[in-house]
């Protein structure tokens, strides 16, 4: 393999492949690149097994050819050299010659019989959407699926269409987050599973591309392509829990305040809390305010009160404050409603006037 190619393309390139290349696994190659060089075009692939990304980018092809390399090494070199245009990739004997017009380094190659396949998911069955959506979706939740592997569908980001929307929800148990965006047109996808892990690095990658993003999924993988990019996940096995049947329907209380005043007291609730993170919420409509505590035995305690607007019954609560905390990412409005169904009921959090984010949190026990 002998190529030429502009520096800053490559780069970019070996970027996106360096989120999906293995971090510190049994397996060597996993933390290498597969570059193939034919029809004046450069074939980037990476893969972690759960995750694969191929990217293309134009180059200068003076030779064809296949080699791998450990992409830390290619792109701290390339990242390095300062004020080069181009730079040249050549395929010698057990290593690659990487050149620019004032630097030159051989890097060692790996076997490529060694490097992994990279599926590719095919049906007859695609949909278009915008990448910004996918990405909206995705990080409006993620931090809502569980963290443990012990039930893969909790570990996951389920993901449904229903007419002109695509519909991303996480749970751990303990919290759920819902989002609906709004597509141009009818959406028709299977209902999947994206492991919470794939879905950060889907982000990353999903959020550099503009523009639609043709998805493919099956019963095992999912696909996201656009111009020059493929990136390929496996989905998860399972069946997400029927959420709706916990949603509450009506509501005893509802307060409604500034998202900002939240957060404020919030910070200050990391001082004071317990090793829980509990902190006690009363809702006090008569007085037309909310008063939020938190006490630890070892530090002291703190109480706020917060003006809001409030209707309903009085309310006195304890939830892990940082489940509420989280949800605030999400949440793009000034004011958020905090819906309550009695003290044992999951308290539902909703920006004001925005209805395509719902978060619900489960009370802890006293």
């Amino acid at each position: 393999m002998k190529i030429e190619c502009v520096k800053e393309k490559l780069g970019l390139a070996l970027a996106k492949a360096d989120r999906i290349t293995g971090k510190k696994l049994t397996l060597p190659i996993l933390s290498c690149i597969l570059l193939e060089a034919k029809n004046n075009t450069l074939f980037i692939r990476a893969t972690n097994l759960d995750l694969g990304i191929e990217l293309s980018i134009p180059v200068k092809v003076e030779k064809e050819g296949v080699v791998v390399i450990p992409n830390s090494v290619l792109t701290r070199f390339i990242s390095s050299t300062q004020g080069e245009k181009n730079i040249k990739i050549e395929a010698l004997e057990g290593v690659i010659s990487v050149s620019t017009g004032s630097s030159k380094a051989s890097i060692k190659t790996f076997a490529k019989e060694d490097f992994p396949t990279i599926p590719q998911v095919s049906d007859t069955k695609t949909i278009k959407i915008e990448s910004r959506d996918i990405v909206l979706g995705l990080r409006s939740v993620w931090y809502s699926a569980s963290t443990s592997s012990m039930k893969p569908e909790l570990s996951s980001i389920f993901v449904y269409s229903d007419n002109n929307e695509l519909i991303f929800v996480a749970t751990d148990s303990f919290r759920l987050a819902e989002k609906k965006v709004s597509t141009k047109k009818k959406i028709d996808i299977a209902p999947i599973l994206i492991p919470f892990k794939n879905s950060i690095d889907i982000i990353k990658v999903l959020e550099e591309e503009s523009g639609e993003i043709t998805i493919v999924s099956t019963k095992n993988q999912i696909s996201f392509m656009s111009q020059g990019m493929y990136l390929v996940s496996r989905v998860v096995d399972g069946a997400f829990p029927d959420y709706k049947q916990i949603v509450p329907k009506e509501f005893t209380t509802e307060v409604v305040v500034l998202k900002q005043d939240l957060l404020n007291i919030f910070k200050i609730s990391t001082i004071f809390s317990d090793t829980f993170n509990q902190i006690n919420i009363k809702a006090l409509p008569k007085e037309k305010k909310i008063q939020i505590q938190t006490k630890n035995s070892e530090v002291g305690e703190n109480s706020n009160n917060l003006d809001a607007a409030l209707n309903g019954e009085d309310v006195d609560i304890n939830f892990n404050y940082k489940y509420i905390n989280d949800c605030f990412q999400s949440i793009t409005t000034d004011s958020v409603s905090l819906a309550f169904n009695g003290p044992t009921k999951p308290l539902v959090i909703r920006g004001v006037g925005d209805r395509t984010f719902m978060y619900l949190v489960m009370p802890m026990n006293r």
